[in-house]
């Protein structure tokens, strides 16, 4: 559900503040522990550091990712696979 226009967008007041520091040919990559915060076109062409709750993970902004969250950019969960001993016991039968 989207937030209502009359609010406007969600940005992390500390994080705009950061990303508004930085000279524009500075590439320093900013920590951010806001997944929640919107990305605005002041972070286009920056690296932010967004936690998945175990680490910091490298996101380069680019133009695509206005109006998103940060983190939907930084998966908190491991894929492994797809099935199990079942899976690879019926994978071993067949070849």
């Amino acid at each position: 559900m989207s937030r209502s226009l009359k609010k406007g967008p969600f940005v992390d007041f500390k994080l705009a503040r950061k990303v508004a520091k930085l000279s524009s040919e500075d590439r320093t990559i900013i920590k951010t522990w806001a997944r929640a915060s919107s990305i605005s076109p002041e972070m286009v062409g920056r690296t932010i550091a967004v936690h998945n709750g175990k680490t910091h993970v490298p996101v380069y902004i680019s133009e695509n990712m206005v109006g998103h969250k940060l983190g939907e950019f930084s998966p908190t969960r491991k894929f492994r696979k797809h099935g199990g001993k079942k899976a690879m016991a019926a994978k071993g039968d067949k070849s």
